[in-house]
């Protein structure tokens, strides 16, 4: 009986690895920031003390404590850039890839562009309606400082 078919191939390729449990995990904390490395640490100190104390020291270690988003802004920059700039080798895809996300950046710029005319635009008719509000009052301050016997 020939058992090299039953067992699994002992040649693993890189697709087939899936990450441990201790990098998914620090990625999920990631994902939710700070406040979640912190809530795990507490929650570790409160349950089993020497968790918690691992925890914080491995914070301080990797400079999760002092950093504001945990290294994944950092890292998710760095992937998207690598996966941006590595090519298909479909040279129409990369073509319509590289106009579509032109005119996704066009498209932003316009939007916040557009929003910042309608925040200043806001903030006027704001301005405008307290000094007409103010405008209105004043007459009526003035009659009563007259009015008033002094």
């Amino acid at each position: 009986m020939n058992t090299a078919s039953s067992t699994p191939s002992s040649t693993m390729t890189y697709s087939d690895h899936r990450p441990g449990f201790f990098a998914r995990a620090e990625g999920w904390l990631d994902e939710r920031g700070k406040g979640a490395w912190i809530a795990a640490m507490v929650l570790g100190f409160i349950f089993i003390w020497p968790v918690g104390l691992a925890l914080l020291a491995y914070m301080i270690w990797s400079k999760r404590m002092f950093n504001k988003s945990c290294g994944h802004s950092r890292h998710h920059a760095r992937h998207t850039l690598r996966h941006m700039s590595m090519s298909s080798g479909n040279s129409a895809f990369d073509a319509y890839k590289a106009e579509t996300l032109r005119r996704l950046e066009e498209e932003q710029s316009n939007f916040e562009a557009f929003l910042k005319r309608l925040r200043e635009a806001k903030d006027k008719a704001e301005f405008d309606q307290f000094m007409d509000d103010r405008a209105a009052d004043a007459p009526n301050a003035k009659d009563d400082a007259e009015n008033e016997p002094a």
